[in-house]
């Protein structure tokens, strides 16, 4: 792992779920292998992942959404998926 993985972590800062997040990118580290190392459920770094691949999607896009701008999509994704499954289908 690297240096910036070293020391006894206390609190997962943005910079070191990204450092790990390249390490298991970069074929360093496994997701198994972190989780036994720091202690973390694999279903938590498996988050890390699918979240860092949806910030460096967007940020590779010719015209990035702000990041205000894709919550608020998907939350209006989310509440219109939520109406339909409450909303009785019109016949």
């Amino acid at each position: 792992m690297s240096t910036l993985m070293d020391e006894e972590i206390k609190r997962w800062t943005a910079k070191r779920k990204t450092a790990l997040v390249l390490e298991i990118i970069q074929g360093k580290t496994s997701v198994a292998e972190a989780s036994r190392a720091y202690d973390l459920q694999p279903s938590e770094i498996e988050v890390w992942l699918e979240d860092g691949k949806k910030g460096m999607e967007n940020a590779l896009k010719a015209n990035p959404q702000d990041v205000r701008e894709q919550y608020e999509r998907q939350l209006k994704d989310l509440q219109e998926a939520y109406g339909e499954v409450l909303l009785p289908a019109e016949n």
